[in-house]
């Protein structure tokens, strides 16, 4: 367990030099990664360290609690179950949702499933970081709709409708055809309306996104992406979809991934021109961020180097890469990574003129009021 000491503010005076400041002094302010992780990059990398009790393979050690904490975020959309690969879907979700329960069993001081909306304001006043079970696949729903009472009921929030490839609901967005939603994949969203469970179309093709924009009967999400007008690669969405997601009450977060330029060595400028894009179509009340990425950073990149050149060979074997991805290519932003990761994004937005109103809204207040609309 840590204790309470441990956690460090995330006051008005850490943000950057000569930035106003953007949050108020009463409390916490509310920070939401909409698609992100808690987990020790480096552990995988050959650091020798404690794991945190419960946690078994999941790779979270002290440090990762500790700079989840110190970097304010106050809950994180982290990716559970099937994504890709040889697995039997539906067992491999039930296998992941155990493993996360176990985590948070054996700290209870330290973590909390995100079930309503309220949840994430009691993290905040607990001091706890908030967890949102999410997937990002929905190829373990399939036709078993039943299955989507299922998961919901073990804590699951938020489901992607497809990964990159194209699945039985819809095409990703690296499926060439560019189909739209199918016949099931409208069944599913249905299901998940019912079950007030988020409707996310990140890695989907533009045809499946405003297919499920039209068919939901709640807003959607599409919790981690880029401007495809700013960038044009697939996983980036276009102003059509993002304005009709924000049209319909949804919410858009932006992540700090390397499709933000085509060169895919983004900086911390791009992050901010993104989201500045995405506010100028979908307005202020729905854009957030979604960084796609841990907390704590990767210490040595030259050794990071070498496991990356793997990731994407095996990702490009299984057919599961998106274009502009690379072995050269991070996926992070180098210069927005690590605990100061929100302080310095909320410093570069006040720089360029934003209110601490909109700083907020983007930061996390924007993802509360879409969550209380999906959740309840």
């Amino acid at each position: 367990m840590l204790s309470r000491r441990q956690t460090l503010t995330f006051g008005a005076a850490s943000l950057a030099a000569g930035a106003a400041p953007a949050f108020a002094a009463a409390k916490k302010p509310i920070i939401i990664n909409a698609l992100g992780g808690i987990m020790n990059p480096n552990i995988p990398l050959g650091q020798k360290t404690q794991l945190l009790s419960g946690s078994g393979d999941l790779d979270i050690d002290t440090r990762s609690i500790i700079d989840a904490r110190a970097s304010g975020v106050t809950a994180v959309n982290c990716t559970l179950g099937y994504v890709a690969g040889p697995q039997d879907p539906h067992a491999f979700s039930l296998e992941t949702l155990d493993a996360w329960d176990a985590l948070v069993k054996a700290n209870p001081e330290d973590l909390l499933v995100v079930r309503k909306a309220s949840d994430i304001l009691k993290a905040r006043d607990e001091g706890k970081v908030g967890l949102i079970y999410g997937f990002q696949n929905a190829l373990q729903v399939g036709e078993h709709l039943e299955r989507v009472d299922e998961y919901a009921a073990r804590g699951v929030r938020v489901i992607q409708l497809t990964y990159n490839p194209a699945n039985t609901l819809g095409d990703g967005s690296m499926a060439p055809q560019n189909r739209g939603l199918s016949p099931l994949g409208r069944q599913v969203v249905e299901k998940l309306n019912a079950a007030k469970v988020m409707v996310d179309l990140s890695h989907s093709g533009e045809r499946t996104c405003l297919d499920a924009i039209a068919a939901s009967k709640t807003p959607i999400s599409i919790n981690h992406t880029g401007c495809r007008a700013l960038t044009d690669l697939p996983r980036n969405k276009t102003d059509a979809e993002l304005r009709g997601t924000a049209e319909k009450g949804g919410f858009v977060g932006i992540y700090f991934m390397p499709f933000l330029t085509l060169d895919g060595h983004p900086h911390a400028t791009d992050v901010v021109a993104h989201i500045e894009h995405a506010l100028k179509v979908c307005g202020e009340d729905h854009v957030g961020i979604g960084t796609d990425g841990s907390i704590t950073a990767i210490d040595d990149l030259d050794v990071y180097k070498g496991a990356l050149e793997k990731e994407i060979a095996d990702r490009v074997a299984a057919g599961i890469g998106a274009k502009g991805e690379r072995p050269d290519t991070y996926p992070f932003v180098v210069d927005l990574r690590g605990v100061d990761q929100f302080r310095t994004l909320a410093g570069m937005l006040s720089a360029k003129g934003y209110p601490a109103r909109v700083i907020d809204k983007v930061l996390g207040l924007n993802f509360l009021a879409y969550a209380r609309t999906v959740w309840g």
